[in-house]
């Protein structure tokens, strides 16, 4: 199997949620789609529909940052949830079982019984370690059981899977660390190597070299990244404020106490001016 050549021009990075969505979410990527699915949730996938996925990619300078996920239909009867996360916004716990319940509530239609709702399974790929599953492995699986037992599942209709990007290490050998490495870095040796034995991956390179070489794909994606630096910027500024908002209610307490202001200075690192003004 020969290797496709490698163009000088800027390659977008998979994990750029738009570019994500690009490569998984639309029709004409089922392969590609199915054979990463099977990597995660280690089961055949025979056939995947991505008909659902609604494509919004806007040209404009003021573009929101929203949510681009990926709905796919696996095996005719397993919805999944896929969504690439750059940005933690704090609230992704609830976001994701908030996503989970729409996605599996709408299965229903007037006259169905609750008994025909499938299967929904949400995948979160965050390039951030999230609060709490520090001491956790970079892929979890999470389902409803028994808290004394944690055997007894209550129910195989919910599943929800996550992957943490900065856990994950390179020597590990299975093929999820391939696909996970490709978001990372699609130029990468491993990359080249594992595109020899996974033509789905190799199918997934050349389809983002031909999303690279798209100035207006460019034009979206840089958009993208603009909107997403400046929602960053953003959260920044707004927490070096509430920091500094709180050391000077905090300094004038102290000086309330009569506290000496060069101790206040020691203790809050506010200025002297930034005190008594």
């Amino acid at each position: 199997m020969s290797k496709p050549c490698f163009s000088s021009k800027k390659m977008l990075s998979p994990k750029l949620d738009i570019v994500f969505q690009a490569l998984f979410g639309d029709v004409g990527s089922e392969k590609i789609t199915g054979r990463f699915l099977r990597s995660i949730l280690k089961q055949e996938v025979s056939e995947v529909d991505l008909s659902q996925n609604i494509v919004l990619r806007r040209e404009q300078e003021d573009d929101k940052l929203g949510i681009l996920d990926i709905i796919a239909k696996v095996n005719e009867k397993e919805y999944c949830n896929i969504e690439m996360q750059l940005v933690d916004t704090g609230e992704i716990r609830e976001r994701i079982l908030y996503y989970w319940s729409k996605i599996y509530a709408r299965q229903l239609k007037k006259g169905q019984k609750y008994r025909e709702l499938e299967k929904t399974i949400v995948i979160l790929i965050a390039n951030f370690e999230i609060k709490g599953l520090e001491d956790l492995k970079y892929h979890t699986e999470w389902k409803i059981m028994d808290k004394e037992t944690r055997k007894v599942i209550l129910t195989d209709k919910f599943e929800l899977r996550i992957i943490e990007l900065p856990k994950i290490k390179e020597e590990e050998q299975e093929e999820l660390i391939d696909w996970l490495l490709f978001l990372e870095n699609p130029q990468s040796e491993r990359v080249k190597t594992k595109m020899e034995e996974n033509e789905e991956l190799k199918e997934a390179v050349e389809k983002l070299q031909g999303m690279s070489e798209d100035d207006y794909m460019q034009r979206i994606a840089d958009l993208r990244e603009k909107a997403i630096l400046d929602y960053n910027s953003g959260m920044d500024t707004a927490l070096r404020k509430g920091i500094k908002k709180g050391k000077l209610e905090t300094a004038k307490k102290m000086l309330e106490k009569g506290m000496d202001i060069d101790t206040i200075v020691e203790v809050t690192g506010l200025s002297k001016d930034e005190i008594v003004s």
